[in-house]
């Protein structure tokens, strides 16, 4: 288990000192010390297990534990520790919205188990996020025709995960390269408002081509993505995307083992000749039991963290076997539930070795060996097979929820029934030395193609003489900066015309060629 942040040792030391010891927290809003949340006394003495949480928890904008309307999924990060986050009333007065900033793991996992059960079991990559993330940046312009059922699919008031998304784009995480965008054909007036209140970084501006499209795709995602997951038409008005990047090393590197040490049980090992084995230390192994798919193994590696200003930012890649025949969307749910479980209750749902029976299982071997040790001690390890996948999801079915995001859109734009797609491509890549995941999540709102009118097209032709002035320019952000601007500087008047000179079918004179 890997050893918890020193600030959640000192405030388990602080929260397990004897009550005549400890100064007492005042039991009424939480405040900051030294830039860390501190909870209500009412708080900690209800839930003792939120001591590991004291850092996450800001009592000001939640109701209290014990009370009817509590709820753990929506704890307000205070102080994660990722670069640049700002919770409770700063986090709402840079969010632009009157919601409460609120932990998104327990409603993106919900959408995550909606995401994953439409896709099916086949191998795939998926970003529930990106895609929870697109819809949230929509909730704000969701009347009452589509409010409730956006809501239902996103698991949370529109306007609170519309704040969550924004505080979470515009203050990346420095190991989750992250950006959105909007393009329209034409800036539409009735989405003024809505399109304001999208975060600051979000990028705004008339829809680009398929080219351009293309290469925002891919340098979003670090190159790991080559073309946009939709193809724009004359008949798409506008078009809305969020990408996630991720490039990480491991903080330990894997060591390396032969295949057949998977064991006879699996397939897997007559197909592939290496996989890899957790080095002596560095990573995290353990069995959990949950609720949705029993016991399970698990194993957790740890990316080289990212430190700045005394914060560490990391990623945690959290792998969750179940029994073969498991369904795929309760591992997955589980493995959610267990991943959470890593990052912020550590222990719980961890299963004792000495709880558990000896021999073989398809997941693990348990066995006994004579050692010397100072009590029972419990020795893991695991062997996992490098993995990519590369997928593509057409997001149109109805439960992804991008129906009612385009719907919502259309109400306020006076267009209901407007056709739309939504797609996401996402890859990934798990190997010894680390781990590369991408996603870009796009919807497009289509109109029927225009009607065919009569236009007019002209060709210019110089045929006789002709003028020609050169005009200089000096500007700065588009402003005249300097006198030369609009100053003419030549000028011709072109009566003779002459031949294209051969030279010019080449690569032209010498003083004209770019150096590589």
């Amino acid at each position: 288990m890997t050893a918890p942040p020193a600030r959640l040792m000192r405030a388990a030391t602080f929260l397990n000192r004897p009550a005549t010891a400890r100064k007492p927290i005042r039991p009424a809003r939480a405040r900051r010390v030294q830039g860390r949340a501190t909870a209500d006394s009412e708080t900690i003495g209800a839930r003792p297990d939120l001591a590991d949480r004291l850092d996450l928890i800001e009592i000001g904008v939640m109701p209290g534990p014990g009370r009817p309307d509590f709820n753990e999924d929506e704890l307000t990060f205070a102080n994660l520790g990722g670069a640049g986050y700002r919770g409770g009333a700063d986090a709402r007065a840079a969010s632009g919205h009157s919601g409460a900033v609120m932990s998104s793991s327990g409603p993106v996992a919900r959408y995550a188990e909606r995401m994953h059960r439409l896709i099916g079991g086949e191998h795939h990559v998926a970003s529930p996020l990106g895609a929870w993330l697109l819809l949230a940046l929509v909730g704000p312009a969701a009347g009452d025709g589509t409010r409730a059922e956006l809501e239902e699919v996103l698991g949370v008031d529109a306007d609170r995960a519309a704040a969550t998304a924004r505080a979470l784009l515009d203050a990346p995480h420095p190991l989750v390269a992250s950006a959105s965008a909007l393009w329209e054909r034409t800036a539409i007036d009735a989405l003024a408002e809505w399109r304001a209140a999208l975060p600051e970084s979000t990028e705004t501006g008339p829809l680009p081509d398929q080219a351009a499209l293309d290469a925002w795709a891919r340098e979003r995602t670090l190159g790991m993505i080559e073309r946009f997951p939709l193809t724009v038409g004359p008949e798409t008005l506008l078009v809305m995307a969020t990408a996630l990047a991720t490039r990480v090393a491991w903080a330990t590197p894997f060591q390396v083992a032969p295949a057949d040490e998977l064991g006879p049980a699996s397939a897997w090992a007559g197909r592939l000749r290496r996989v890899l084995r957790t080095p002596s230390n560095g990573h995290t192994c353990w069995i959990a039991g949950t609720g949705r798919a029993g016991d399970v193994a698990v194993h957790a590696a740890e990316a080289r963290p990212e430190r700045a200003d005394g914060r560490e930012s990391g990623l945690l890649v959290v792998s969750v076997a179940a029994a073969p025949d498991v369904p795929a969307p309760d591992v997955l749910a589980a493995a959610h539930e267990v991943a959470t479980n890593a990052t912020t209750f550590p222990g719980r749902g961890r299963r004792s070795l000495y709880d558990l029976p000896l021999g073989d299982t398809p997941l693990w071997t348990v066995r006994e060996e004579r050692t010397r040790s100072f009590g029972r001690e419990e020795r893991l390890s695991a062997l996992l097979p490098c993995w990519k996948a590369e997928s593509r999801h057409d997001l149109t079915a109805k439960g992804f929820g991008f129906d009612t995001a385009v719907g919502a859109l259309g109400e306020l734009m006076g267009a209901a029934g407007m056709g739309y797609e939504a797609a996401q491509a996402a890859v990934a890549r798990y190997g010894r030395y680390g781990f590369e995941a991408a996603a870009v999540t796009a919807f497009a709102a289509v109109a029927g193609l225009p009607p065919e009118v009569v236009v007019r097209v002209a060709e210019l032709r110089f045929g006789h003489p002709y003028a020609v002035v050169a005009v200089a320019t000096d500007t700065r952000d588009g402003v005249p900066a300097g006198p030369w601007h609009g100053l003419p500087v030549y000028s011709a008047w072109v009566a003779r015309p002459e031949e294209l000179p051969e030279a010019d079918l080449a690569e032209g004179p010498a003083w004209m060629v770019r150096p590589e």
